[in-house]
């Protein structure tokens, strides 16, 4: 792909953002997980690994964000 392919991403102004959620256990949990963080960047990447209870989501939006929306989603992560 090409920076002119109107379907190409640029994932420049990205970081990777960890964190520890305590409280997801399950598959459920995970999706859940996955939309909240859906919310808050449509366009982010969600990793979620259930057995360490870890999300990395790759966006351009501030970690706070996510943070605030895991929390309201009943997942608040780790501090």
């Amino acid at each position: 792909m090409q920076a002119s392919d109107p379907l190409f991403i640029h994932h420049e102004d990205t970081t990777m953002i960890e964190m520890t959620l305590p409280d997801m256990s399950c598959g459920h949990c995970a999706s859940t997980v996955t939309q909240a963080c859906k919310l808050v960047d449509p366009a982010a990447r969600v990793e979620v690994d259930l057995g360490t209870k870890k999300v990395r989501i790759e966006s351009a939006e501030d970690r706070q964000d996510f943070t605030e929306a895991l929390t309201e989603a009943g997942y608040p992560p780790a501090a």
